[in-house]
Parts: C-alpha cells; structure tokens; sequence
C-alpha cells in the first residue's frame, strides 16, 4: 500500500514490541522498517539502467518473506549495537530488535498482499505474484484511523495502560475494516460472475478490484480468446450487477514470443494487457487490471506506459496519466460511487 499506510503499520510493530522499554523511539524505528522494503524503487533505479527492470524490481526481492529474516537479523544486530551504549546499556536486547525489525519489515509485504498490484512474497524461490485484489493500493478509511491512534499514544508515558489500549484500538479497527474488504471482494466477485453469465459473456477467467480511495466502486475485467469486457459496479448500484460491459479487443502490437521485454510486462500484467502501436513508432502498453479512465475509450487505461526501441530492447517513458485534471476525475469517480 502508500507509504504512509506502511509507515504507521511498521511504527504499531514497534510499538508492540519494543515501546513499553523505550517509547516513542520504538515508534520511530518501527516506521523506519515498514519504510525499508520501499526502497527498491530506488534500489532499482540505480541497479538498472532500462526503466522496465527498475519497475518489475519493485515489489520483488525486498518485499520477500526470506528479505525480511535476512534484513532483520542484519538491522537488529547492527541497531543493537548503536544504541546499547551509555545510558541505554542492558535496556533492550539483540533479539527484541531483531524482533522489532522483522515484524515492521514482514508487515509491510504482507500488507500489500491485499492489493492488486502483486507481490513477490516468495522470491527468489519463484516469482508469483501474490495480489487478493480486496483494497486499494490507497484506502483513507484504512489508513486515517490506525493514524490517529498511533499519534494519541505517543502522548501517553511508555508504561501507561493506556498506550496498549489505543495501540490495541488501532489494530483493531484497520483489521476489521481489512476482514469488510474481503467480504465485499468475495461478494462483488459474485456478483460479476452472475453478470457475466446474464450478458451471455463466456469468459475463461476474469479479475476485479475496488477503485482507488475507496472499497466501494469496483472494476471488473472478464477474459475471453479475443476480447476483454470490462464494466464497473458501485455498493450503491440500486441494481446488484455489473452492467453495460464494453469491449476491449484483445491487441498486442507487440508479441510477448518477440521480446523478453514484453514477456515481462505481460507477466507483470498477469495476462490482461493489451499494446498499440502509436505513429511515432513507439508503443503504448495498457495494464489492464486497472480501471479505464473512460469505459467507452478502450485506449485510455489508468495504468499505461509509453514503450520505445532502446538498442536492442525495449525500454519505458515514466508514467504518465492521460487525463487533464485529476480534480474532474475525482468528482466523476464520487459521482460514480453514489450509485446508479
């Protein structure tokens, strides 16, 4: 998910592990852990030249359960070390910040998990990317609370009661709101498979998603041999479908056999991509997961990247949204999620 979202998350873990011995600095760390696994965009940066690499490097190996032993232990020594010095001397041990640093650093990819963008839980062993696609990469009703608890306790001495309290409060309310976003993904995805099988769509398989900001306007894209339909349904859709689907050919300019540049995007995109070839000679390449800025433009994808010859390979243009103010797309988006 967002930074902030991690950050908050990696500084409860410190908190439940180490606050009740050195208190707001707990805070600090553990927002500094959950902040780590992050920096592969720009680890990635400055490994890979070609922008596709640097891409498809984030949310890869730093994001692994196997980084997140590695880094705590190597963290956990090395911050032990630092701080057990002076006055701090024998208040804490190798194994509480060992502790603190898995637990910010484990958070994080497990977290992002429930997003749609995919994640590499399990490399280097393989490179499935783990997405259950239940909440957005941005969700305030996520976030804001878990917030606000953590910044109440700071206030409290490290060994009041009443800092467990907002810790455990806060925990608690972004886990619930995490299990609604789950019952609602298993609900929707039922509702798309009745609607898909109204409209006579015979589909091989299909994905949804809930809009970004919220877990209540969600897309919906279904697969068949040559056409995406895609469609959206709001919670406050006063008819429980997905209707009026359009259609997206199935277009690939590009050919994943042709280049291994395309193989990965295809595989970043987990299949639902589709490339056009513009005038310029270049290419624009669609992540179909994502929304459609308009449903009736099959071209105008949330997620879509500029491709252009680098030598021998492809390489990439810094995303770019294709919509004149994002204002104008947030009141659409509002107006949308209110239902029809």
């Amino acid at each position: 998910m967002d930074s902030l979202t991690q950050i908050v998350l990696g500084a409860a873990c410190g908190e439940a592990v180490l606050g009740r011995k050195i208190g707001n600095r707990a805070l600090l760390f553990g927002a500094i852990g959950g902040t780590i696994p992050d920096l592969d965009v720009y680890v990635g940066s400055l490994i890979y030249g070609n922008e596709i690499d640097a891409m498809l490097f984030h949310r890869g190996f730093m994001h692994s359960i196997l980084f997140s032993v590695l880094a705590a232990f190597i963290l956990g020594w090395v911050v032990h070390k630092l701080y057990d010095s002076g006055k701090r001397k024998g208040t804490t041990s190798v194994r509480n910040w060992i502790s603190l640093f898995f637990w910010s650093l484990f958070t994080h990819p497990i977290l992002d998990c429930f997003t749609p963008y995919g994640t590499q839980l399990f490399a280097p062993f393989t490179n499935y990317r783990v997405a259950f696609n239940n909440i957005a990469v941005v969700d305030p009703l996520y976030t804001l609370p878990f917030l606000v608890c953590i910044m109440v306790l700071m206030f409290f001495k490290r060994t009041s009661l009443k800092r467990r309290l907002w810790l455990k409060l806060g925990i608690s309310i972004s886990s619930v709101y995490m299990l609604m976003t789950v019952c609602n993904k298993l609900y929707v995805d039922s509702i798309f498979r009745k609607s898909l099988k109204e409209s006579e769509i015979e589909y091989t398989r299909f994905s949804s998603q809930p809009a970004i900001f919220n877990n209540i306007l969600w897309y919906g894209i279904a697969e068949t041999s040559s056409t995406y339909f895609v469609s959206d349904y709001s919670l406050f859709d006063t008819k429980n479908r997905f209707l009026n689907f359009r259609s997206i050919p199935k277009q690939r300019d590009l050919k994943p056999e042709t280049s291994k540049d395309v193989l990965n995007l295809s595989w970043f995109s987990n299949q639902y991509y589709s490339i056009y070839k513009l005038d310029d000679g270049t290419y624009k390449y669609n992540d179909l997961r994502y929304p459609l800025i308009d449903l009736d433009n099959p071209k105008s994808s949330v997620f879509s990247l500029k491709l252009y010859k680098d030598k021998n390979r492809f390489n990439m243009k810094p995303f770019e949204p294709e919509f004149d103010s994002m204002s104008n797309v947030l009141m659409a988006m509002w107006k949308r999620i209110k239902g029809i």
